[in-house]
């Protein structure tokens, strides 16, 4: 007897916009930190250098994060999993708002970092808990809070702690985190306890995933080569805007970052679209968009008025590319194993930020060498990469209606569909 009917039921538009706050919030914990280091600086009494320490101990405890809780997301109940994870998180940033030195900070700011991860929970556990024809359009919800946490992170931290000091952002965000504890605590739909798993086995599986499922490695390619273009644009972007081409100042960039607005409105649309069409069509007009966005952003070295239009154009271009190319990499990877969708997502947000980090660091060398105009052949490269993969590679495995481009959930070799964990089954 299966119970797949109840709990997806249960997730009701309102609870997806709770959810989308708590991934605001969780995304925006990772960024808010960047805005402050100045003040932080001030504080603390150390070099603005010491200061940005802060930064990477949250970058670098939020991978570890995903590494280390996310596949966790396979073997708890999700929603005491949730709240616990979110009551860490803000009892870390109490103590980073209260810390008395920067060490302190530092250890702070790695757990903040281990227990924000919050966004990359609700992602699968969303996924079973929705009908299929529903997943796409809850996924472009929550990519819209992710976004929306990702843009007013640093707007939010810069401008209150200008007036109150670098530790009111912290314990600003300490309050909202504990908050939504609360709230979920109440509103997300209890879930069966999944089979338990050793946990060993749940860390390595997502490599044997990555092995064994084409159509993970699919998304994860398109992923990593399109995050890596995106990662190499903005990364430079701060230097063609500084340099003497435009001799602005850094808030241009800010300035610039808050175009990508739009994207928060063009992803629900994308996962609604992926719900009807899947998402290889939705993935082909991404791709050609990144296409285009690498030729538009090269006027940017025309300077003036004409060259501000040109990166204007062409960073909204790509920031909606990506987001839309998202909704459709996660609705094809989360339809792969609805019994592994934790380590599904680890696999693939792993390989995206892989892909990202090589993005951004071979594009500042790119940049030495060739100027923006080398940054942009650089982004065409990629995304002509992904989007030769895209129409020469195997074609995917169709479901019956013949959408979506991904096998129909649970559909394995000589297996039975399997009933979907966490309320998805």
């Amino acid at each position: 007897m299966t119970r797949t009917a109840a709990p997806r039921a249960e997730l009701g538009r309102g609870t997806v916009l709770i959810l989308a706050l708590t991934c605001a919030v969780a995304v925006g914990n990772i960024y808010f930190p960047q805005a402050i280091g100045p003040l932080i600086a001030t504080g603390l009494d150390v070099s603005p250098d010491t200061a940005s320490l802060v930064v990477t101990a949250t970058q670098v405890g939020y991978t570890l994060g995903m590494f280390l809780l996310v596949p966790l997301g396979d073997r708890l109940p999700h929603r005491p999993y949730l709240v616990t994870l979110l009551a860490l998180s803000g009892a870390a940033l109490l103590a980073a708002g209260c810390a008395p030195a920067l060490p302190f900070l530092v250890a702070a700011g790695v757990c903040v970092g281990v227990s924000t991860v919050a966004a990359q929970i609700i992602a699968p556990m969303a996924a079973g808990l929705v009908a299929p024809d529903r997943r796409g359009a809850v996924m472009g919800t929550l990519l819209s809070g992710s976004i929306g946490g990702m843009l007013l992170a640093r707007t939010f931290s810069s401008t209150l702690g200008e007036r109150l000091g670098w530790r009111a952002p912290y314990l600003a965000a300490a309050v909202v985190v504990l908050l939504l504890a609360g709230v979920l605590a109440r509103a997300l739909p209890a879930t069966p306890p999944p089979p338990p798993s050793p946990y060993r086995t749940l860390l390595t599986d997502a490599l044997r995933l990555l092995r064994t499922e084409p159509e993970l490695r699919r998304s994860c390619l398109y992923q990593a080569t399109i995050f890596g273009a995106f990662s190499a644009v903005w990364t430079c972007l701060a230097l063609l805007l500084t340099g003497p081409t435009y001799g602005m100042d850094t808030r241009a960039v800010g300035m610039l970052a808050l175009v990508g607005a739009v994207t928060m409105l063009c992803t629900p649309l994308a996962g609604r679209l992926v719900d009807r069409r899947g998402p290889d069509g939705m993935n082909l007009v991404c791709l050609i968009g990144v296409l285009l966005a690498a030729g538009v952003l090269a006027g940017g070295v025309a300077g003036g008025a004409w060259g501000l239009f040109a990166l204007t154009a062409g960073t909204l271009l790509l920031d909606v590319a990506l987001q839309c190319g998202t909704v459709a990499n996660q609705a094809r990877v989360f339809a792969v194993r609805p019994d592994a969708r934790g380590r599904l997502n680890t696999a693939y947000m792993t390989c995206a930020y892989l892909g990202g980090s090589a993005g951004s660091w071979l594009g500042v060398r790119v940049h030495g060498l060739a100027g923006w105009a080398g940054v942009c052949a650089f982004v065409a490269v990629l995304a002509a990469l992904a989007l030769g993969r895209h129409l020469t590679g195997p074609a995917a495995p169709r479901a019956r209606s013949g959408k979506g481009g991904a096998r129909p959930e649970g559909s394995r070799t000589g297996r039975a569909p399997a009933p979907a964990r966490g309320g998805a089954g």
